[in-house]
């Protein structure tokens, strides 16, 4: 009698097995762009993205500039102008220094004649001291019987109290040199002799504040008829909390506004781009773009730092050479804005317009969509694809700087005036009311554009200070 033999398992069909062999290589495929995103992520830095480069923390890449070879050698240049501490016509002051022996015989010279002299200027500063100025206010009887006081300046606030120079200093170490209040109270002290509370100093900001209301007006009302306006922004911690600090700038104005908002909640307030009707460059940000009224240029330091982290990413070709072509536009534009000329020439400028697209179109051979998911919405491309779709279908802001030699190629101008709100807050942290986030953030609207106009902040903090805040003469260049 034989034995009994056991069932054998279940053999798998070869269309389950062609079923499961397709979900095992969808799950690879979809774990390898996880992976691909990671690393991306990680290999994300100050030079190949949008990144600040404080985020690079001491793992710093070495420095790669965007620029190009200029050709020439470090230094100043032949030809060039140079610079030196000049002497004065008629010095403050003037010390004679005789020699006492020969120094050949060791015989007495004070009788001797000068035969020549020689003159060297020590330019130094004199020791600071605070100076008391009494004022007393006579009270006179009339012989009608009536006593008259006569009036303080308005300096003169109380029996005791520090003048207008004072504050202009204090606002200056607070809102130019971005001291924290007590460092700021401690130079005062010991180089100045002004031995001033933290308190009386944390209210200078605030106090000239309050005395900007008619600059920051007239600054909306240029920043928003100007024909070519930059943007950007950057987040901030006050009380604790994120905010976001939003500047419009030109070369010549600048206006910062403070809101819990990153959109256009927040672009309403600032009370610029609603009513601006010329071209607003910018980053990604889409909120921008929501503003329809106005065109937009797109800035190309971010895409140029984008394709080059792409091009370490993938190994592809396309990135360097887009980055190479817009590169070499830039410069065709700067050198017929040399020369004189308002615009490339046509066959030029199609000929740039066409490789661009040439190279567009091989990014995305290389990097075609993902296929649907079934999910809602558009399958994310990673990188390489986002950029392409942002460069494609925003190309003419992308080229609007060779198309309208009234924009620039990037948005350096915004970036260089928030980068002081970010200095701000690497020195002295973030700020401890909205109250003083607001006013900070006026003052150095106020100072930014007075700098741009080339006036010195001290003398424009006292204009402040004295009752006549400096604004610049409309239309005037710096």
């Amino acid at each position: 009698m034989y034995p009994s033999c056991s069932r054998l398992p279940d053999v798998p069909s070869v269309e389950q097995l062609l079923v499961a062999l397709a979900e095992r290589d969808a799950l690879i495929v979809a774990l390898a762009g996880r992976v691909a995103e990671l690393e991306a992520r990680l290999g994300k830095n100050s030079q190949n993205s949008s990144k600040p480069p404080s985020s690079d923390g001491l793992a710093k890449p070495v420095p790669k500039s965007l620029r190009r070879a200029s050709g020439r050698k470090p230094g100043k240049q032949q030809g060039g102008q140079g610079s030196r501490l000049q002497p004065r016509d008629v010095p403050d002051e003037v010390r004679v220094h005789a020699p006492n022996d020969c120094r050949g015989c060791g015989a007495d010279l004070a009788d001797a004649p000068v035969v020549g002299t020689e003159v060297r200027q020590v330019f130094d500063l004199p020791v600071i001291e605070l100076i008391a100025i009494e004022h007393r206010a006579q009270r006179r009887e009339c012989a009608c019987g009536v006593v008259t006081r006569a009036p303080f300046p308005p300096e003169a606030t109380a029996p005791t109290c520090y003048g207008p120079g004072v504050a202009v200093l204090g606002a200056y170490l607070l809102g130019r040199q971005h001291l924290p209040v007590e460092r700021a109270a401690e130079c005062l002290a010991e180089a100045f002799g002004a031995d001033v509370s933290t308190g009386w100093l944390s209210s200078l900001l605030p106090n000239a504040a309050a005395r900007l209301g008619g600059f920051l007006t007239v600054a909306r009302e240029q920043l928003a008829a100007a024909p070519v306006l930059h943007f950007d922004e950057t987040g901030g911690r006050v009380a604790g909390r994120l905010h976001w600090i939003h500047v419009a700038c030109t070369e010549t104005w600048t206006l910062f506004h403070l809101n819990t908002n990153r959109g256009r909640v927040a672009m309403d307030a600032a009370g610029v781009l609603p009513t601006f009707t010329g071209v607003a460059v910018h980053d990604v940000l889409a909120v921008d773009r929501q503003y329809d009224q106005a065109q937009h240029g797109l800035c190309n330091a971010h895409h140029l730092r984008e394709l080059a982290g792409i091009a370490e990413l993938t190994g592809q070709e396309w990135p360097s050479a887009l980055a190479e072509l817009l590169a070499q536009m830039h410069v065709a534009v700067q050198t017929a804005k040399q020369g004189g000329a308002t615009a490339l020439p046509a066959r030029r400028l199609a000929t740039f317009v066409k490789n661009f697209d040439a190279l567009i179109a091989e990014g995305n051979t290389l990097n075609p969509p993902p296929p649907p998911t079934g999910k809602r919405g558009r399958p994310a491309r990673g990188p390489a694809g986002s950029l392409l779709a942002r460069l494609d279908t925003h190309r003419a802001d992308v080229l609007r700087f060779a198309t309208d030699f009234g924009v620039p190629f990037d948005n350096n101008q915004a970036e260089r005036d928030v980068r002081m709100v970010k200095l701000q807050q690497k020195i002295s942290g973030g700020w401890r009311s909205q109250t003083g986030a607001h006013a900070f953030l006026d003052v150095r609207s106020y100072l930014s554009t007075a700098r741009k106009h080339g006036q010195s902040a001290m003398v424009v903090l006292r204009d402040l200070f004295t009752g006549q805040p400096w604004i610049p003469a409309l239309g005037a260049s710096p």
